[in-house]
C-alpha cells in the first residue's frame, strides 16, 4: 500500500489494458511514430498559406485593399493593347475566287481542244504538256495572296513563310483587274525547281494565255485571322509593376478581372518571398519542430511517463494530432481557394475542440489540455486566419469541452458537449466586438453561425471516428462501459438465469464499490460495471456458492475441504475463460483475477486444519489460496473490499452501523496483514474514506422494515 501517489500518474491506465505487444514494446516502432510525427509537423509549419482575400469578379469590393509587397502582375488590358498595335499594320489579304480560276481553266482547256492554231506556234508541243501547263499554273493562283506592303513587312519581320503572298492591292476590289506581273514571273521561277520539267515555250505560251485575262478579287478573311493571330501571339504578355502601399481597389469598386489579377499576383509574390526553399526558412521550420517535440516529450517525460513506454498510447496521440493537422490544413485550403469568399464568413474556424473531445475520451484531461495549448499556437502561428481571433475562440472552447466530456458517458452527449462549446464561442465573440468597440452587424451573426457549423461538423466526426479509434487502439471508454452495462448482454442475462443470487451480490456490490471508489476521486463506472462480471466463473458450478444455494442443503457437506476449496478457487479461472471467450475488455479481466487478490479461502482453510488436528505443517496452504495476483489498481483493492464486507455482513445476526464498521475493520486489517494491498495505489487516507462509505451504504441498503398488523399489509410496499 503505498503512501503517495501522484493523481495524474494512472488517470488513464483503466482505458488501455497493461498487456503490452512487441507492437508496445519495440522501440524501433516508437522512433518510427515520433518520426513521422516529426515529419508532418514540419510539412505543416513549414508550408504555410498566405491569406490573400480574393473578390468574386463583378461583386462589389467591402473595403479597400492595399499591396502589402511589390509586385508584377499580368495586365490583360495593357497586353490587349499592345496586341491591337501590333496587327495595326496588317491590311487587308486578297485571293482570286476559286470558283472563277475553275472557269477560266476549263476555258484553256476548251481552247486547246477547239482551236487549233496553237499547234502551228508549238509544233513540238503536245497537248499533255499544255494540260500539265495549265494546272501548274492554276496551283499557283489558286494558293496565291495579294497584300499591301506593310503587311508583307510585318510577316517577314516575325519569320512568317511570305513564299505565297505578292505585294499588290487593287484600286477597286469590285472592278476585274490583271495579275500583277509578279505573279507571273514567279511562275517562271517556280517552274524551274518544280518536278514536272514543263517546256519554256509551253510555260511561256500558257501565261500569256492567262496574263491577259481580268481577274475578280476577294478578300480572304480567313487567311487574315490567321495572320493577326499569329502576329499576336509573338507579343509578349505586358506585366505591370505595383509598388507596395498602392490601393489595388477601392471600397464599394465593382471587381474586375483586372483587381483579381493583381491580387493573385500579390498572393504569389508574397509565398515567392517566402522562399520555402532556401535553407535558412527550412533551418527555421526545423529548429521549431524540434523545440515542439522537446517541449512535448519534456511534458510528458515529468507528468505522463507511462505514455513515453507505450507505443499504443503514443501512436494514439499522434494520430488524433495528425488528423487535426490535416483537417485544419484542407479547412485552410478550401476557405482561401473558395470562389465566393467563404473566408469573410468564417472568420475564427473551431478547429481544436475536435482533438480536446477525443483526447479526453480517450486518454485523460491533462493531456487534453496540453494538446489544446500545444495546437492553438501551432494554429495561430502558422493558419492564415485573423490570430487574436482564432486563439481565444480555439483555446476556452477546447478547455470547456474537456470540462464537459469528463462526465461523457453516451456518444449522443458529444453534441450536448459541442453545443456547450459553442455556446462560449458566442460569448467569446461577442465579448471580442466589445472589447474592440467594433459595430454590431452581419459580421458577428456570420462569426457566430460559423463557429456553430463548426462545432457541428465536430461532433459528427468525432461520433464517426471515436468508435473506429477505441476499436483499433482497444481502448475502454466511458462510453463504452456503458455498452458493457447492458442486462440484456449474453453474459449477464447468463448469470441472472443461472445463478441469480451471484447476479445480485454483484449488481449491491457494484453501487458499493462505485459510490466508494467516487468518493476518492477514482473511476466509479468502472467499478460498477467490471463488477457486474467478476464472478461470471460461478455460472459453471453455481449450486457450489452459498447465495445461489436454495432450500438449506449445503454441496459442500458431500466435500472434504480441500476439495470444496478447489471448487471455489476456480470460479477465477472460469470466469477468465468464459471473459475471453465472450471478448470482454482485458481490464474486465484483470478484475476477475484480482478481487480475491492472493487470499486464502479461510472457511475450508480451517476446516482442514481440524482435521489435522490444528497442525499447519500438515495442511498444504497455497491449495487453499487464489492464484492472484494482487490488486493492482485502486479500482480493484475497492471491488475486493467491498466484495468481501458485503459477503461478510450477511452472517451478522445484527446489521447496523458499529457491527459493520467493526466487520469491515477488522477485514481490511487482515488484508492489509496478508500484504493484499501491497500492489495497489490506495493511501491511507483513501483506505479510510473507502471504509467509511462502504459501511454507510451497505448500512443503508440492509435496513429493516416495521412490521405491520395485517390489515396494513397492503400499504407496507409503499412504505
Amino acid at each position: 500500500m503505498q503512501e503517495y501517489h501522484d493523481p495524474f500518474q494512472n488517470d488513464n491506465e483503466l482505458k488501455f489494458s497493461r498487456a503490452q505487444s512487441f507492437f508496445d514494446r519495440s522501440l524501433s516502432i516508437r522512433l518510427l511514430i515520433v518520426s513521422i510525427f516529426a515529419i508532418a509537423l514540419f510539412l505543416f509549419v513549414h508550408f504555410r498559406e498566405v491569406r490573400v482575400e480574393i473578390l468574386e469578379l463583378n461583386s462589389i469590393a467591402p473595403g479597400y485593399i492595399v499591396a502589402q509587397v511589390d509586385f508584377d502582375f499580368l495586365d490583360q488590358d495593357a497586353t490587349v493593347i499592345l496586341r491591337e498595335e501590333a496587327v495595326r499594320d496588317i491590311g487587308k489579304i486578297y485571293q482570286v475566287s476559286e470558283k472563277e480560276v475553275r472557269e477560266r481553266r476549263l476555258e484553256f482547256d476548251n481552247f486547246l481542244l477547239h482551236d487549233q492554231q496553237w499547234r502551228a506556234q508549238l509544233p513540238k508541243a503536245t497537248f499533255e504538256d499544255m494540260y500539265q501547263a495549265g494546272d501548274f499554273i492554276e496551283r499557283l493562283i489558286l494558293n496565291s495572296r495579294f497584300v499591301d506592303p506593310r503587311t508583307l513587312r510585318k510577316m517577314k519581320s516575325i519569320g512568317l513563310n511570305t513564299d505565297n503572298f505578292l505585294v499588290f492591292s487593287p484600286s477597286n476590289p469590285k472592278v476585274s483587274t490583271h495579275l500583277p506581273a509578279s505573279l507571273w514571273s514567279s511562275v517562271k521561277e517556280r517552274a524551274q525547281f518544280s518536278g514536272d520539267k514543263l517546256p519554256l515555250d509551253t510555260l511561256q505560251f500558257t501565261i500569256d494565255y492567262f496574263k491577259t485575262k481580268d481577274w475578280n478579287l476577294e478578300e480572304d478573311n480567313s487567311s487574315f485571322q490567321a495572320i493577326r493571330s499569329k502576329v499576336q501571339s509573338y507579343v509578349k504578355d505586358k506585366y505591370t509593376h505595383v509598388n507596395a502601399g498602392t490601393k489595388i481597389i477601392n471600397q464599394g469598386e465593382k471587381v474586375t478581372t483586372r483587381h483579381i489579377a493583381m491580387l493573385q499576383a500579390m498572393k504569389n509574390s508574397l509565398n515567392d518571398s517566402r522562399n520555402l526553399w532556401h535553407p535558412m526558412p527550412i533551418l527555421g521550420s526545423l529548429l521549431l519542430t524540434a523545440i515542439f517535440i522537446s517541449i512535448s516529450i519534456a511534458y510528458f517525460y515529468t507528468n505522463h511517463p507511462r505514455l513515453l513506454t507505450s507505443n499504443r498510447k503514443l501512436c494514439l496521440i499522434i494520430t488524433i494530432i495528425i488528423i487535426t493537422l490535416g483537417i485544419s490544413k484542407a479547412t485552410e485550403f478550401f476557405l482561401l481557394n473558395s470562389k465566393t469568399n467563404l473566408i469573410e464568413l468564417f472568420r475564427y474556424p473551431v478547429l481544436v475542440p475536435f482533438a480536446a473531445i477525443l483526447l479526453t475520451s480517450l486518454m485523460n484531461s491533462t493531456i487534453a489540455i496540453y494538446a489544446a495549448g500545444f495546437l492553438t499556437v501551432l494554429f495561430t502561428m502558422t493558419l492564415a486566419f485573423e490570430r487574436q481571433g482564432l486563439m481565444l475562440v480555439n483555446l476556452i472552447a477546447s478547455l470547456v469541452a474537456i470540462l464537459c466530456t469528463r462526465s461523457l458517458h453516451r456518444r449522443k452527449e458529444i453534441f450536448i458537449v459541442c453545443g456547450k462549446a459553442w455556446l462560449c464561442c458566442v460569448a467569446i465573440v461577442t465579448a471580442t466586438y466589445f472589447y474592440q468597440h467594433t459595430q454590431l452587424g452581419f459580421t458577428l451573426f456570420a462569426d457566430i453561425v460559423s463557429s456553430g457549423i463548426c462545432m457541428l461538423l465536430t461532433g459528427v466526426l468525432v461520433v464517426g471516428l471515436l468508435p473506429l479509434l477505441e476499436s483499433g487502439f482497444k481502448i475502454m471508454t466511458d462510453v463504452s462501459l456503458m455498452e458493457y452495462m447492458d442486462p440484456n448482454s449474453d453474459l449477464l442475462r447468463r448469470l441472472s438465469l443461472e445463478a441469480p443470487g451471484t447476479y445480485q451480490h454483484s449488481v449491491l456490490v457494484g453501487n458499493l464499490a462505485e459510490s466508494a471508489a467516487l468518493a476518492i476521486g477514482a473511476n466509479g463506472l468502472f467499478c460498477r460495471v467490471a463488477t457486474l462480471y467478476h464472478d461470471i466463473g460461478k455460472m459453471t458450478t453455481p449450486l457450489y456458492f452459498t447465495e445461489n444455494q436454495q432450500g438449506g442443503f449445503n454441496i459442500h457437506q458431500l466435500l472434504t475441504p480441500k476439495e470444496s476449496a478447489q471448487v471455489i478457487i476456480a470460479h477465477v479461472s472460469e470466469g477468465v475463460a468464459m471473459a475471453r471467450k465472450a471478448d470482454l475488455p482485458e481490464q474486465f479481466i484483470d478484475i476477475i483475477k484480482e478481487h480475491h487478490g492472493t487470499q486464502l479461502v479461510y472457511y475450508f482453510y480451517s476446516k482442514e486444519l481440524e482435521r489435522c488436528e490444528g497442525d499447519p505443517s500438515k495442511v498444504d496452504e497455497s491449495a487453499f489460496r487464489y492464484a492472484g495476483p494482487k490488486p493492482r489498481s485502486k479500482e480493484s483493492a475497492i471491488i475486493m473490499l467491498a466484495d468481501s464486507i458485503e459477503a461478510a455482513s450477511r452472517s451478522l445476526d445484527v446489521v447496523n452501523m458499529d457491527t459493520l464498521n467493526a466487520l469491515a475493520t477488522r477485514l481490511i486489517k487482515e488484508k492489509a496483514d496478508d500484504g493484499q494491498f501491497d500492489g495497489c495505489l490506495l493511501t491511507f487516507d483513501e483506505l479510510r474514506i473507502v471504509k467509511q462509505t462502504l459501511v454507510k451504504n451497505l448500512a443503508a441498503s440492509s435496513h429493516t422494515r416495521i412490521k405491520y398488523p395485517a390489515r396494513f399489509v397492503k400499504g407496507a410496499e409503499d412504505a
